[in-house]
């Protein structure tokens, strides 16, 4: 999948002359946790974090008086705090790949950047989570299925097979040699819903004729329950 499926176009941006207190205000007010920074062209020159303010305001010890901090907080510029050596993305990169970027670089974002250099969205933890449970099928098929099968052609399709038969709808099959035994693979195989008698005996056939790791049962219901709230 491409980065320019999952990016957002409207963003939300400041020029570098943009006060701190300012950028802190429009970071609060957007529920968001950076800015890019751009230039009059359009061009992305920095982005600044809620981090980054954090680390440039005054500590709560200081002594100057509420007069003199917001003369402080409205005279640094954003240009002064803005981060220039920037990782970025391309709109016709894949969202994995975005994913390595984030993670090696140890940031929730990434500006997105056409062969301009103009900034035309931003990628985001949220969206590679998306990404991840648009794959996987994790809304469609509740039931899981881990499988370390041998690493050859039809392996896969035997274990679906199984599963198809007791009327159990493939949603998502994923694999990977990485964390898999020589000569083998680690198949993640999601389900449609079933009947727990018919779960019952087909996880008992899988496990006859396949190295079953596990099997897990999704309770999507179970979202709302641990759902976060603010009181």
């Amino acid at each position: 999948m491409l980065v320019q499926g999952w990016m957002t176009t409207d963003v939300i941006t400041i020029d570098e002359d943009v006060s701190m207190m300012k950028a802190s205000i429009i970071m609060k007010e957007k529920k968001i946790r950076c800015l890019p920074v751009v230039n009059k062209k359009g061009e992305l020159v920095g982005i600044v974090s809620d981090r980054d303010l954090k680390d440039a305001a005054p500590s709560k010890a200081t002594t100057l008086d509420v007069y003199e901090l917001n003369y402080l907080l409205s005279s640094i510029k954003i240009k002064d705090l803005m981060i220039t050596n920037l990782a970025y993305v391309r709109p016709d990169e894949t969202v994995e790949f975005a994913a390595i970027l984030m993670l090696e670089n140890k940031i929730s974002s990434l500006p997105v950047i056409n062969n301009k250099g103009a900034l035309i969205g931003i990628v985001t933890q949220t969206d590679i989570f998306k990404v991840l449970i648009n794959i996987a099928g994790v809304y469609t098929g509740g039931i899981q299925f881990a499988f370390s099968l041998e690493d050859r052609a039809g392996s896969i399709r035997e274990a679906a097979d199984v599963i198809r038969s007791y009327g159990g709808r493939i949603v998502s099959v994923l694999s990977t040699r990485e964390t898999a035994e020589e000569g083998r693979l680690n198949v993640y195989t999601r389900s449609s819903s079933l009947p727990e008698e018919k779960l019952r005996d087909l996880v008992k056939e899988l496990e006859e004729k396949f190295v079953v790791l596990y099997t897990s049962k999704d309770l999507l219901e179970e979202v709302e329950n641990r759902r976060v709230r603010i009181l």
